[in-house]
């Protein structure tokens, strides 16, 4: 067997990427063709200019930014560490058994595969040379230079300096995150069923939230659901007995993006569900057996944290200082200061908005973001005046409170209870990628309601409780 040396393998690569280059710029100078008269000399500034967009993560910011220029004459590079796009917003019912991982997600090949000046590389961003124009994968030798730089490569949970508490609350951002706690919430039931100290018992069937932004209530309402669900099973050791959820909120009310009419409503929604709401209630510990909030503690065996978040890598990447969330800085195009090729969007960016607020971290924001450095580039790739500064169109908030109640706070118009939840469902489903995934969630949704059953309940952690 002969072994390629490193020379060899960047060759391949080389030769791959010009074989690419080549299809794509092809492929543009026909389209050119057809939207502009015959021009021999246009054709081949085309062909000796085309340049290269590379687009870090595939995120709703980033997936956004290349299906808009799926016409630009580039050669664009899609590049995430894992080969799907994951519809964050209904992670928590992956968490809740409600609905499976493939429900929410969708492989980018699958998105993009008619997308001809596209490609997608699975890998993980070591380093960005601004002085070369280059991307670094780690654990290759794989180089990507580019022209254009798009940083979308979102956020991850943040403890606020207390890393040390994330074993025994794992935060809910990947599909891992949600198939572990949902390991740790089925495997409570099953050991509660199994448990002969009734005080044991009583903390295995106790589950504590911690945050309670759109994510905590509605993984809060969730678990109180599930929890009704699963003890009305034939169990004979907990059948019928009652679960204990807590919602913890540091601040003043839940849901403090929303107007406090909501917010109450909310409470009152979840407190029907059986769910402990406190307020003003900052953490101070966390550990096997529960935290200690306000000065209380609270027995649990099962902890969700839904408290903040943390920007990727990227502001290390980029060589440039970050915010307190480790967001990175933009300029009113989106771009970074003092490189204009750069574009940073999404949760990794810090976009000021308004009274003194910057842009919220969901995702119409970061496909707004994603949508507009796509024009820009068209723009500048056409010849064309810029576009104005990014402005930020905000269109509402919305959360759901179980199976029967939510909460939509459009501005003027603040919607709650089965209306909201039935608008919040339609939205969502709206917004998912795929025909698929809008027929499986919008099946498993009726069928969840009708039925109460859960059609996701599965264990598949070694350790139940991940401990």
């Amino acid at each position: 067997m002969v072994v390629p040396t490193g020379a060899t393998v960047h060759s391949q690569i080389g030769a791959d990427q010009h074989r690419f280059n080549r299809g794509v710029i092809q492929t543009n100078t026909r389209y050119t063709a057809r939207s502009r008269p015959p021009a021999a000399a246009a054709s081949s500034r085309i062909v000796a200019t085309a340049p290269r967009i590379v687009i870090i993560g595939a995120g709703f910011g980033g997936l956004a930014c290349a299906r808009s220029l799926h016409r630009a004459a580039a050669v664009l590079t899609l590049i995430d560490q894992r080969n799907f796009h994951l519809f964050q917003p209904l992670l928590y019912q992956v968490a809740t058994a409600a609905l499976s991982p493939a429900d929410i997600g969708m492989p980018i090949r699958r998105i993009l595969h008619h997308q001809r000046n596209a490609r997608v590389i699975l890998g993980r961003v070591e380093a960005i040379d601004q002085r070369s124009h280059q991307v670094l994968l780690s654990d290759t030798d794989q180089v990507f230079p580019y022209d254009y730089l798009v940083v979308a490569t979102g956020a991850r949970h943040a403890y606020f300096g207390h890393d040390d508490w994330e074993p025994f609350a794992p935060g809910l951002k990947q599909i891992e995150d949600a198939t572990a706690i949902r390991g740790r919430v089925l495997g409570a039931f099953e050991k509660a069923e199994v448990e002969t100290n009734p005080d044991e018992r009583r903390r295995l069937l106790s589950f504590a939230v911690i945050g309670a932004g759109p994510t905590g209530v509605e993984m809060a309402g969730a678990i109180a659901e599930l929890a009704k669900a699963e003890l009305a099973m034939p169990y004979r050791s907990i059948h019928g007995q009652r679960a204990r959820i807590v919602l913890v909120e540091a601040g003043g009310q839940i849901l403090p993006a929303f107007a406090p009419s909501l917010a109450i409503k909310a409470a009152r929604s979840l407190e029907r569900l059986g769910v402990e709401v406190r307020t003003g209630a900052r953490v101070e510990s966390c550990d096997a057996g529960g935290i200690i909030a306000a000065g209380q503690r609270i027995e649990a065996r099962t902890l969700v944290w839904a408290a903040g978040v943390q920007a990727s890598a990227a502001a290390r990447w980029l060589g440039v200082a970050a915010d307190h969330a480790g967001r990175v800085h933009v300029e009113p195009d989106l771009s970074l200061a003092g490189a204009a090729n750069v574009f940073v969007i999404g949760d990794t960016a810090a976009v000021p908005w308004r009274d003194g607020k910057d842009v919220p971290g969901i995702a119409p924001a970061a496909k707004q973001e994603g949508a507009y450095v796509a024009d820009l580039l068209l723009r500048r790739l056409g010849g064309n005046p810029a576009p104005p500064p990014f402005s930020y169109r905000h269109q509402g908030d919305l959360a759901t409170i179980g199976r029967k109640s939510a909460v939509i706070d459009l501005g003027g118009l603040r919607v709650s209870g089965w209306l909201a939840w039935l608008l919040w469902g339609a939205a969502h489903i709206f917004f998912l990628i795929g025909f698929r995934n809008r027929v499986m969630v919008a099946m498993n949704w009726l069928w969840a309601y009708w039925t109460h059953e859960r059609g996701a309940g599965l264990i598949t952690q070694a350790d139940m409780t991940g401990r």
